[in-house]
């Protein structure tokens, strides 16, 4: 499986370098065909492609050359034809020109959308490092890392939310997924993620932590309008590991449970009762319950969102992060991350449907 995907990454970087090449393999192939058929039989469709292609591939002097080239061909072959003073031939001067001009406006028409979506990109970079923390690589014994992948990869940024903070109680860390996409995620993700950082400080519990965060979305959602207003919640999962100890502590409101890595074991952090998503708790009786959970020196604790258990093969097929690492040491955080961005693009294909947030904390023995 592994030699196929990489069979076909190596056929398609060999075709994107190769691609550039058209435009003159168009002129050529329509030239030979031309010389090599009858006089009313033409090339032009050769000819009229070599520019487009080029307006579509290569920079704006390219294009230009393609369409003189272009029309250089078809002018020498109507000249070895005797047909260049025919209306005909005319008329297929006329349009072989014509098509290199258009070719000329497209290939500016696209630089100037390839310069706005790079700044959009840019733009989208800013808000994501102003909205979501670069977390430090260590706190005290713990060894920490983050990755990030968002489904529309030009947009760089979506609903999925991390953070993780030293604090008196311990470190605190948060992961969570936005229902919906686009600006409304945006600022949803925004607002739990200054809630949290305020309030990891100030509480001395998750629960506590959790009752801010459920108000703060409350009176976010009761600003909006529409389908929104009724819908909006926010999966998550609150952890606290203490200064001291060989365990952590966590709430989970709704979202897949955690993975905590040792010795080559998984094991999944399930939570003891169900809970609603935050911003749902209208709908619920029911208190926050705090689980505890061993968390010995050498373990690895694992939270992800659902972009990474719910992302599919072609066949149908969820990926399977506790399958996948049973059985496995890494070297650190940063290596399991990198190993399951790896994987779960293989598994897809590349072709991530959904939001992707990764957060992994090592405690060192």
């Amino acid at each position: 499986m592994r030699a196929a995907s990489g069979r076909r990454t190596t056929v398609r970087g060999w075709c994107v370098r190769h691609l550039r090449l058209l435009p003159v393999l168009l002129l050529v192939g329509g030239a030979l065909f031309d010389y090599n058929t009858a006089p009313h039989v033409s090339g032009e469709a050769f000819y009229t492609a070599a520019p487009m292609a080029a307006a579509a591939l290569l920079s704006l002097r390219a294009t230009v050359l393609a369409g003189i080239g272009a029309c250089a061909t078809d002018i020498a072959l109507l000249v070895h034809f005797g047909l260049l003073g025919d209306s005909g031939g005319q008329s297929e001067l006329a349009a072989v020109a014509t098509v290199s001009a258009l070719a000329v406006v497209v290939n500016r028409l696209m630089h100037y959308s390839n310069l706005r979506l790079e700044s959009a990109r840019r733009i989208a970079l800013a808000v994501q490092r102003a909205v979501l923390p670069q977390l430090p690589s260590s706190m005290g014994s713990l060894r920490i890392a983050v990755r990030y992948q968002a489904a529309v990869k030009d947009a760089q940024i979506g609903g999925d939310l991390y953070s993780a903070q030293d604090t008196p109680y311990g470190v605190r860390c948060l992961v969570g997924d936005v229902r919906g996409k686009g600006l409304d995620a945006v600022h949803a993700v925004d607002v739990a993620m200054g809630v949290f950082r305020e309030a990891a400080e100030e509480e001395p519990t998750l629960v506590a932590i959790t009752a801010r965060l459920e108000r703060a979305l409350l009176r976010e959602r009761g600003r909006r309008t529409g389908p929104e207003r009724t819908e909006g919640f926010v999966t998550g999962v609150l952890v606290e590991i203490p200064h001291c100890g060989d365990e952590l502590r966590l709430v989970n409101r709704g979202h897949p449970a955690p993975l905590v890595l040792h010795a080559g074991q998984v094991r999944s952090a399930e939570p003891s009762e169900p809970a609603l998503p935050l911003g749902l708790a209208e709908l619920s009786t029911g208190q926050d319950r705090t689980d505890t959970v061993p968390f010995p020196p050498g373990a690895t604790l694992l939270l992800y969102t659902d972009g990474l258990n719910e992302a599919r093969n072609r066949a149908g097929d969820f990926y399977d992060p506790a399958a996948g690492l049973t059985g496995r040491d890494f070297a650190g955080p940063d290596a399991l991350l990198d190993t399951l961005l790896t994987e779960v693009n293989r598994h897809t294909g590349g072709r991530i449907t959904d939001d992707l947030a990764l957060l992994a904390v090592t405690r060192d023995g």
